[in-house]
């Protein structure tokens, strides 16, 4: 099984290639391919490769396939006995991504 843990958005998510995930907005277009650099941990053929923090050299290659946004949630705050309500919706701005390849970089003789 062949997976990686990758830093993207402030978030770290463990992608395998094939698959796809939502991930935070990335301001490029549908269907462009994108290289996600900052790679922690890949997992090729049962063996481990990490990086301090991250893998030099590694990288995920990745294609937009859409820009979407995520269910709706409100947002209630009140005090009570003060008479304060207040009601907000959130919808995060989200971009599908699928992973086309995982490769390890130069550090550990791709």
């Amino acid at each position: 099984m062949n997976y990686a843990i990758i830093e993207t958005s402030g978030k770290q998510l463990m992608v395998e290639p094939g698959r796809f995930y939502d991930v935070n907005r990335i301001p490029v277009e549908s269907y462009k391919t994108i290289s996600l650099p900052k790679v922690l941990l890949i997992c090729q053929d049962n063996q481990l490769y990490w990086g301090q923090p991250c893998i030099e050299g590694a990288s995920v290659k990745a294609t937009i396939l859409k820009h979407l946004r995520a269910p709706k949630i409100t947002v209630y705050k009140m005090r009570p006995k003060k008479k304060t309500r207040k009601k907000q919706g959130h919808r995060q701005e989200l971009t599908r991504i699928m992973i086309n390849s995982i490769s390890k970089g130069s550090s550990y003789g791709s």
